[in-house]
């Protein structure tokens, strides 16, 4: 379990149920399926979109065991989409361990990824209402149809920053929204409530896309757990190049329109930051931050709200 939830004992208990529902639901007969599935739930990802779930849970009456096997169906619709994207992208690394297509290749990663949606849906459908499994349905389309939106635009100079935020907003921030979402509709929260909690969720969630992709330009390749400039060798562009190309003079254009090599990257990573592409980025990031924020110190006092705080101070106020 990540340290990142030490300071919160009674969520850690939780989430390390979570993971043991997660481990028996991936339990079957071809044991390289099972070990390697097992391998990516004890990876050491943080489980932020489950913890969500249960805090968005902790503002109404909380049930245990209903709101953790939500909290791992979560997970592993979360896992399975980056087996797929990891596949798409042949990534080597993922939480600083080999990905599975990597390890196993892609038609092993391609089954893996499909099992754990059928694990998904199996567990849902004795967890939840109706509604919010259609929700679920509707999220999972949304991140099929970002992760689609993706793949059509690689290497596509063109990517305008709507295009950006719209692909970003069905990644990430429909299944951070859905999370705080769920866990307080299923908890017998108000419609308003749970409604404000989705909203804080779709902020975290996009704030937390942006930073993430800022660290393809900023970060250090220990601390992120995958290689640095990967997106761009991907022909992935994000924000800080989509700003960066604005101002662009055409030197950024030259170099993207051949196969780059480290060089290009280092290049590429300093234009878009003297572009200003870095720091528009980043104050992107923080409005979205500023909104979360906002509407966080509205919340009706208690624990919840306080964890809710300090989680996104962690994820969303960093200098990496």
């Amino acid at each position: 379990m990540s340290n990142f939830w030490d300071k919160y004992p009674m969520l850690k208990e939780d989430l390390e149920m979570v993971k043991n529902i997660m481990r028996k639901s991936v339990k079957c007969n071809e044991k390289l399926i099972e070990s390697a599935l097992l391998d990516l739930i004890d990876s050491g990802g943080k489980l932020l979109r489950p913890a969500f779930l249960l805090l968005g849970g902790r503002f109404g009456y909380y049930d245990q065991k209903k709101l953790c096997s939500l909290g791992a169906t979560i997970e592993m619709l979360h896992m399975a989409t980056l087996v797929h994207d990891d596949i798409l992208d042949d990534a080597v690394l993922r939480r600083g361990s080999q990905t599975i297509q990597s390890k196993y290749g892609k038609n092993y990663a391609v089954f893996m990824g499909d099992y754990l949606f059928s694990k998904c849906f199996m567990l849902l459908s004795n967890n939840t209402s109706i509604e919010n499994m259609k929700m679920l349905s509707k999220a999972v389309s949304r991140i099929c149809a970002g992760e689609i939106d993706q793949f059509a635009s690689q290497f596509n100079q063109n990517v305008s920053v709507k295009k950006y935020l719209k692909r970003i907003g069905a990644k990430t921030a429909a299944l951070f929204s859905l999370s705080l979402y769920i866990g307080a509709e299923e908890s017998g929260c108000s419609k308003k409530l749970a409604s404000k909690l989705g909203r804080i969720g779709y902020n975290i969630g996009m704030a937390f896309q942006i930073i993430d992709d800022l660290l393809d330009y900023t970060g250090d390749e220990k601390v992120v757990g995958k290689p640095v400039g990967n997106d761009l060798k991907q022909g992935i562009y994000t924000l800080p190049l989509i700003y960066a190309l604005e101002s662009d003079k055409g030197d950024i254009r030259r170099m993207l329109s051949k196969p780059l090599c480290y060089e290009d990257i280092k290049n590429i990573v300093k234009l878009a930051k003297e572009l200003g592409g870095i720091e528009r980025a980043r104050a992107l990031a923080k409005k979205y931050t500023d909104k979360a924020f906002k509407d966080i110190t509205s919340l009706p006092d208690g624990e919840a709200k306080v964890i809710l705080m300090e989680i996104a101070e962690k994820l969303l106020v960093r200098d990496y």
